[in-house]
């Protein structure tokens, strides 16, 4: 029996890179059902390392640029495997890429680990996913109107129970 939940299909976007140095590595997806495509550190001119001291922050140059199409963004995020084996994370995750950025993307790092960690020029530092955006028109009401039938209300915080 056939799953027609599952289509062969894949949403694709066109995303043009400009790398800053000939030696930039383009990114990848590591398999076919990857949702991010792997961002690189670029250190040829640092000594190919950066040392991310526990505690302390980095921002890791990628030597890309994008051209992000309109109504899309770029978010980055952690490793898993970075978090979990030597608590590297992102300062701001997910970190928004504008559609109007023309800058060199960098990763902003942080080491939650209790050791020193090294960024090596070349390692895989963070992901990337590419993802669509909408804008709210705001529209001004003189009161919030009453639900009949919600519970929550402006609770907040743990309102609705902790499990």
């Amino acid at each position: 029996m056939e799953n027609t939940l599952i289509s062969s299909s894949k949403n694709i976007v066109n995303l043009e890179i400009f790398k800053t140095d000939s030696r930039v590595k383009l990114p990848v997806y590591a398999s076919s059902g990857s949702a991010g495509f792997d961002l690189r550190a670029f250190l040829p001119n640092q000594g190919r390392i950066t040392i991310l001291a526990n505690g302390g922050r980095a921002m890791i140059p990628t030597g890309l640029k994008f051209l992000i199409p309109n109504g899309f963004e770029i978010q980055l995020r952690p490793r898993s495997g970075l978090a979990f084996k030597n608590g590297i994370s992102l300062t701001n995750t997910p970190g928004t890429i504008d559609s109007d950025y023309r800058g060199e993307i960098q990763v902003l790092m942080i080491n939650h680990g209790s050791e020193d960690f090294i960024v090596n020029h070349d390692d895989r530092i963070a992901q990337a996913i590419i993802a669509p955006v909408w804008q709210a028109r705001f529209l001004e009401i003189s009161q919030m109107p009453e639900e009949q039938n919600n519970q929550r209300q402006s609770g907040g915080f743990g309102s609705t129970g902790v499990t």
